[in-house]
């Protein structure tokens, strides 16, 4: 304890949470809950379950208020949120915003996973908690006690989608995918990752000069995951050695989206343009949205370029000849 009867801080995770000797842990942003219900806005319909009862990992899901009126059956989005792995929930009221409109957009069924976060639950527990969920989706297409609200999801459209740490989880969760008997249950028709959360030990791009921020991106990574491998930890930086060949990413077709302003910007460039070379047989694309930065959507939906935004990532979806436009 110093002088002031404060608590000494052990780690500071600028400017997500602060972690005191004490082991406290006090969380500075991210921790705000929007109840799951009818969103007047959208007219989309939300609801928690607990997914996975022995660690209570659980989930939010979305679908449009008359979805019983659907002649045909909906795509699915799989979504995770991101927030480096430490902060936030499938509950964010930001994150429930952007969902809410994204559903409603696209016209899909979508499932929000509430991994657990570091550090109480260091990585790979998000990674795995992730994977459970899709076992558990995956479950439910032969489960005869399931909600009637699975005879109206198309499994064979299936959209793994996530924003920053969600879209890294994304990207392993499609490696890990091939090699499983998932895929026979799953069809996994795109990825759509939303400003990816890859880094690296050496810099490149706008980090070589950017030093304050390429120290913060570092610091939330080996915060977060205990690994001698540092920010060339492949689950962090998927161009690393080690790192598994991209042409094994379970999925017919990827868009990346990156911000000309996000320190992350180069990263995902990299990972498309590396993905063209790899000689994966699926179709990448990418999206950069220029004068914003990371996330900026989820922080201000209400913009001209935001509300463009999504109705991108819900062209995507819905496969419209042009997304990107």
């Amino acid at each position: 304890m110093g002088s002031t009867g404060m608590p000494e801080i052990k780690h500071d995770v600028f400017p997500y949470l602060k972690e005191y000797k004490d082991g406290t842990i006090e969380r500075l942003v991210g921790t705000e809950i929007a109840p799951a219900g009818l969103d007047p806005e959208t007219g989309v319909v939300s609801e928690d379950i607990i997914i996975i009862p022995d660690s209570g990992v659980s989930a939010r899901v979305y679908h449009p208020k008359h979805l019983h009126n659907h002649k045909n059956k909906l795509p699915l989005m799989i979504y995770f949120h991101g927030g480096a792995f430490c902060i936030s929930s499938a509950s964010d009221p930001k994150y429930h915003h952007v969902l809410n409109l994204l559903v409603a957009e696209a016209n899909i069924i979508a499932i929000s996973i509430n991994y657990r976060n570091a550090p109480e639950y260091p990585l790979p527990t998000a990674y795995e908690d992730s994977w459970d969920a899709l076992k558990w989706v995956a479950s439910n297409m032969t489960n005869k006690d399931r909600s009637s609200l699975w005879d109206l999801i198309e499994f064979g459209k299936v959209f793994l989608v996530g924003d920053s740490a969600g879209a890294n989880i994304s990207h392993h969760l499609a490696f890990r995918a091939k090699d499983s008997n998932l895929l026979g249950q799953l069809k996994f028709r795109g990825i759509l990752m939303i400003h990816p959360y890859f880094w690296g030990k050496e810099p490149i791009g706008c980090e070589v000069t950017d030093t304050f921020r390429k120290t913060m991106v570092d610091n939330w990574w080996l915060y977060v995951c205990p690994s001698d491998k540092g920010t060339d930890d492949p689950l962090i930086n998927p161009l690393a050695d080690g790192s598994p060949s991209l042409t094994k990413l379970a999925c017919e077709k990827i868009l990346v989206c990156v911000a000309e302003k996000d320190i992350l910007r180069d990263r995902g460039v990299s990972y498309h343009e590396s993905l063209k070379k790899s000689g994966w047989e699926g179709s990448a694309e990418i999206l950069m949205t220029e004068g914003e930065d990371h996330v900026f959507h989820i922080f201000d939906p209400s913009t001209e370029k935001a509300q463009k935004f999504i109705r991108s990532l819900a062209a995507f979806i819905k496969e419209e000849k042009d997304p990107v436009a």
